[in-house]
């Protein structure tokens, strides 16, 4: 992949439940991180093509013309050559043998095949350790290569001839028409020894990987107008799922950037309260109900946690097993995607007051407890905790959930998801009979809803925040949340006026950031979740016509197999992480909420 024609759209993700790779449209596998997702990366092409290491798979003919999709209903993703020779395809995927697998082997299996024709086939495995940081040591071995250092450990086997090319692993073969070649990159424990993967155990590999997400997919609800879509997004949700832990990360890559050449690059590979918490509304709305119970384990572990008080209970985002991110660094070695610089990984967020965390938890809490097998006593005690604190520190100015990186501010949308809190803590208290201070919690409840009102309403429109003048598409959340009737004249008023001044087509930004200033120098793309709530706040406003016509142009933004990053810039292109869980989350519930109301 050169430079010029680098895209963060040309992707397909591949994953096995416990990292992912992205795989270009050329053949590149350019980003890897092998174990978890928010470990070093092996393969980070995508943001240094000459430093960051790629496996590429290509035919040595002129290609014409590349194709590439996913196979029916599963995460097995295949790139299609079209040459002046003849037809070559590569299957890629990550084995999944069954559900919660004891005995789970991370590979990475391309399998290449010439369909019509013939072709000479070459692959260039350059692995580059630690970000790039580090060089890897190449050793031949019965099967295959081995390749460590101090912190990777991988093996590669292959049904072609493998040969060392200074610090990369080389290939090259020559294929008839229904012939085949074989290449297995292994993740290995400390001290393990490659077991070189045959050619009958690889088919295995492929059938048993694509009858595990076909079955899993089966387990879907949704039966509506825009299935194709639906599944996609719900394997990308599932995709970006630790099933070791149960947590969801908000994306699989780093820094990639929301301004081509700018500095807004952050870390998405860990697991933001907020985004983790409407996927689990999204899985609950499509009847994935293990997850969710997966999901709420791993929550309930942070719940029952004592953090911060200054912070408070919870923190805005947590790596993997549960605990504060790596702290912010910026790799300088990298050019980053298309000289968007810094490289960063580890996200200084974490020190952030988000106070509209605490609804988003809470609703997803209620939403368990309401389509699940229902909380558990100890599970209720520590949201009960956590609830009184929000009644006691919902007026705190914070950054908000668009994390500015500014002065801190009283922003609506927080005190809009502090009332959430309270109103869905009290909705379990009275249907399951629970304990709490439900005095307290209502009064403060009541406050906070006349407070918006009071501080947030300027005659026109909701604003941003409290006393301000700047308009925030984040306010799109209150019918959704039942704060607001969707034909309120108040609400009404705000929508139009989001649409005169932050949509564009069916394209909303997030808030003017000339008029309410981030912290963060440089300018950004229009968000695609801010694009679904507009499509749901249509929808719930009764213009369901209008909100058809915008969910159609929103599909029209997703790549060539049906994924989204986090923004789409000023020319269509796709801007930041990749592929953005909260994306695929909000385009669920637009087309969910969307179905029912068409009839």
């Amino acid at each position: 992949m050169t430079d010029d024609d680098s895209d963060v759209a040309a992707h397909g993700l591949i994953g096995d439940l416990r990292s992912a790779a992205m795989v270009a449209e050329d053949g590149t596998i350019d980003w890897f991180c092998p174990g978890r997702f928010d470990a070093p990366s092996v393969f980070a092409s995508i943001l240094d093509e000459e430093r960051g290491g790629s496996w590429t798979i290509q035919p040595d003919e002129t290609v014409r013309r590349t194709q590439q999709f996913y196979l029916p209903d599963s995460a097995v993703l295949a790139t299609r050559f079209l040459t002046d020779a003849g037809v070559v395809e590569v299957n890629d995927f990550m084995p999944i043998s069954c559900a919660r697998d004891p005995h789970h082997r991370q590979r990475i299996v391309r399998r290449v095949q010439v369909v019509r024709g013939s072709a000479t086939v070459r692959t260039r495995l350059a692995v580059r350790p630690d970000y790039a940081r580090g060089s890897a040591e190449l050793r031949p071995v019965e099967g295959g290569l081995m390749i460590t250092d101090d912190t990777t450990r991988l093996g590669i086997s292959a049904t072609a001839e493998l040969e060392i090319d200074g610090d990369d692993v080389v290939s090259h073969v020559e294929l008839e028409q229904g012939e085949t070649a074989l290449y297995v990159l292994e993740v290995l424990p400390p001290d393990a020894e490659l077991d070189p993967c045959e050619a009958p155990d690889t088919a295995t590999l492929f059938e048993t990987t694509s009858d595990f997400w076909r079955t899993w997919l089966a387990g879907s609800t949704y039966r509506g107008r825009w299935r194709e879509a639906v599944n996609r997004s719900a394997i990308t949700l599932k995709l970006l799922t630790h099933e070791p832990s149960g947590a969801i990360v908000a994306a699989a890559t780093t820094s990639l950037p929301e301004e081509i050449g700018g500095e807004r690059n952050w870390d998405y590979r860990y697991v933001w309260i907020r985004d983790a918490a409407f996927s689990l509304y999204a899985l609950l709305s499509l009847g994935f109900t293990e997850e969710a119970d997966a999901f709420m384990r791993w929550l309930s572990e942070r719940l029952g946690e004592d953090a911060d008080g200054d912070l408070g209970p919870l923190r805005v985002m947590y790596d993997i097993d549960g605990k504060p991110p790596a702290e912010e660094i910026e790799l300088d070695h990298l050019r980053g995607y298309r000289d968007s610089t810094p490289v960063r990984v580890g996200n200084a967020a974490a020190g952030q007051l988000q106070l509209d965390i605490y609804g988003e938890i809470i609703d997803s809490v209620y939403l368990f407890d309401k389509h699940g097998p229902g909380i558990s006593h100890d599970a209720w005690k520590d949201v009960a905790r956590v609830v009184d604190w929000v009644a006691e520190n919902w007026e705190r100015p914070d950054a908000g959930m668009w994390e500015i990186r500014g002065d801190v501010r009283e922003h609506t949308t927080s005190r809009l998801m502090c009332w959430v809190a309270l109103e869905r803590a009290i909705r379990i208290a009275h249907k399951r009979g629970l304990p709490g201070d439900l005095v307290t919690w209502s009064r403060v409840r009541d406050e906070i809803y006349d407070r918006i009102h009071a501080d947030s309403w300027n005659g026109d429109t909701f604003t941003q925040t409290a006393g301000g003048t700047a308009l925030d598409a984040g306010v799109l959340l209150m019918p959704l949340v039942k704060f607001t009737s969707p034909v309120d004249p108040r609400f009404l008023s705000t929508l139009e006026a989001i649409e005169e001044r932050l949509v564009t087509d069916s394209l909303v930004l997030r808030y003017d950031s000339d008029e309410s200033p981030d912290g963060v120098a440089g300018d950004e793309g229009t968000f695609t979740l801010c694009s679904f709530w507009y499509v749901e706040a249509l929808t719930r406003a009764g213009r369901l016509r209008d909100a058809e016509i915008a969910f159609e142009k929103m599909q029209t933004y997703a790549n060539h197999v049906g994924l989204y990053a986090e923004q789409i810039g000023a020319t269509g292109e796709q801007l930041g992480n990749f592929p953005q869980a909260f994306t695929h989350l909000s385009m669920i519930s637009a087309a969910i909420n969307l179905d029912k109301a068409l009839g």
